[in-house]
């Protein structure tokens, strides 16, 4: 397994900065996208099903999610990956 070489300076550059200025600014405006959507649907209800099939959406992206990164671990671990 190879090491990471070290390095003297690791401070973030002004690159860096940046691009974290700017996914903040497009994780404010997804979360402000969200805010307006979900007041703009105040009156809108959603059935039983509805609400089963969107914890079962839920439920199975995360499954899937947590398989996958399992299997990167495994991989990366018994050295598939190379």
């Amino acid at each position: 397994m190879k090491e990471a070489p070290e390095s003297s300076n690791n401070r973030l550059g002004v690159a860096g900065w940046i691009a974290i200025i700017v996914l903040l600014g497009f994780l404010a405006a997804a979360i402000a996208y969200a805010v307006h959507s979900w007041e703009a649907m105040s009156g809108v209800g959603i059935s039983p099903l509805g609400w089963l099939f969107m914890a079962l959406g839920v439920f199975f992206t995360i499954a899937v999610g947590g398989g996958l990164m399992a299997l990167v671990f495994y991989s990366s671990r018994h050295d598939y990956d190379q």
